[in-house]
């Protein structure tokens, strides 16, 4: 059992160090895997990215915010949801640098991603709502947990439904990259392959729950608010196999898969806050947060609002050969960590 408390500031920084490492070793793997299985099933990259690379390389996430919530630390649970929303939706512009060709955005269009970025925005949203009215429990829980958990179910069943029927699609450019199914394979190398992936979430997951545990002792020792600790220090280190994956799989030119991966594991991490006032024993967890917190949901919704656009806009080329929005999304994320940071 590991006891942080009874652990010197060297041997916490390593296992912290180590745990970032292993996240993001396992994690990068599941990018490949969730690449082969979008082409062979027909799903298409946009819903296997949001489905299985965004729920999978965000296990370690959950973990997290699950085990703080339950030792009752909200700010830590909360803020390491939203920050790693807030750093995912951030990497997307990192990894419009590494396709030179044109705007991420551009080459990657797609009807399904534009459909769960709205559902993320409106994921967003509703803990703010909660925040401003009473702190209303059933069972221990707030209402709006189980609320959220079917706006993500609708959400997924909404981009099925355009993935399937899309009413509207894309300007056909030279530079878009479309989807291409895969459908000569043997059913038990997928078979196998999945094994493989559900085999890394357990490895990932476990590393989620020793992220949590070190930051809540980092947060008490050092005197760091709990919400610096669970937005800029847990949420980037449990965020690293989306930085990994999606940069692989823009490099790999599976565009869909890169942005769906993003947007569809920012969806599934709205999901935290949910899951952890099931967790959380005192009260509803959305009014056990301070305003730091509620700070990091905004700042969500409005660099996916950004993200939006720019899917929407397509803009071919901007500065640094990177879209306008990844610009803007950089400048949020570094403003809005700096912010948190000189409160203190």
């Amino acid at each position: 059992m590991l006891e942080p408390a009874l652990l010197g500031d060297t041997t916490l920084i390593l296992i912290l160090a180590a745990a970032a490492l292993i996240i993001a070793w396992f994690g990068s793997k599941m990018a490949k895997i969730a690449d082969i299985i979008a082409d062979r099933t027909g799903l298409g990259e946009a819903l296997i990215g949001a489905v299985l690379l965004g729920a999978g390389t965000s296990i370690s996430g959950i973990v997290t915010s699950v085990s703080t919530a339950a030792q009752g630390a909200p700010d830590l649970s909360v803020s390491n949801a939203l920050g790693g929303i807030a750093a995912q939706t951030m990497f997307l512009a990192l990894a419009d640098l590494f396709y030179r060709r044109v705007n991420l955005e551009h080459a990657g269009a797609s009807p399904v991603n534009l459909g769960q970025a709205t559902v993320l925005i409106v994921l967003s949203i509703l803990p703010i709502l909660a925040f401003t009215l009473p702190p209303i429990v059933v069972w221990g829980f707030n209402p709006l947990s189980p609320l959220m958990i079917a706006v993500y179910l609708i959400g997924l069943s909404s981009a099925h439904g355009i993935h399937e029927r899309p009413m509207w699609l894309p300007r056909q450019t030279p530079d878009l990259r479309n989807e291409a199914d895969d459908t000569e394979h043997d059913p038990r190398e997928t078979i196998n392959l999945a094994a493989s992936f559900f085999g890394l979430l357990v490895i990932v997951g476990s590393c989620g729950w020793v992220l949590g545990e070190v930051g809540i002792e980092m947060s008490s020792r050092y005197n760091i608010s709990q919400g610096v600790v669970g937005a800029l220090l847990t949420a980037v280190i449990t965020s690293l196999p989306e930085l990994v994956t999606t940069i692989a799989a823009v490099r790999r030119g599976a565009l869909q898969l890169a942005i769906g991966g993003i947007i569809g594991g920012n969806m599934f991490d709205a999901l935290f806050i949910s899951a952890s006032d099931f967790a959380y024993r005192d009260g509803s967890i959305y009014h056990a947060v301070s305003e730091r917190t509620v700070f990091w949901m905004a700042l969500v919704a409005l660099m996916t609002t950004v993200l939006l656009l720019g899917l929407l806009r397509r803009e071919k080329q901007g500065p640094a050969g990177i879209g306008w929005e990844s610009i803007w999304l950089l400048v949020l994320w570094v403003g809005g960590a700096g912010s948190q940071v000189w409160l203190g």
